[in-house]
């Protein structure tokens, strides 16, 4: 499902225009990076739960050449699913 799709099911689904479902949306997504970028985890009861983690720096190795590369320390944001989220996906 792209993002259009997404948009025009929650505009259905709700009873909304699309250029305000899209409006929501965007303003959803705004939120969770700002929450993220402040170090804050972001929980949704039922749904999963957004944070961020720090990834250590690392050596790696160029898959072409076989070199060592520096690989600089990273902040990458993670999605743990809640129970709730797992049953819905997970039932037939």
């Amino acid at each position: 499902m792209s993002k259009v799709e997404l948009i025009e099911k929650m505009a259905k689904d709700a009873n909304l225009s699309k250029a305000d479902a899209g409006r929501a949306l965007d303003a959803a997504i705004a939120a969770i990076i700002d929450t993220l970028k402040q170090g804050q985890k972001l929980t949704l009861v039922g749904f999963g739960t957004f944070s961020v983690s720090k990834r250590k720096a690392r050596d790696g190795r160029n898959p072409r050449t076989g070199d060592v590369i520096k690989i600089p320390e990273a902040i990458v944001p993670k999605f743990v699913p809640g129970m709730a989220f797992k049953d819905a996906v997970n039932k037939k």
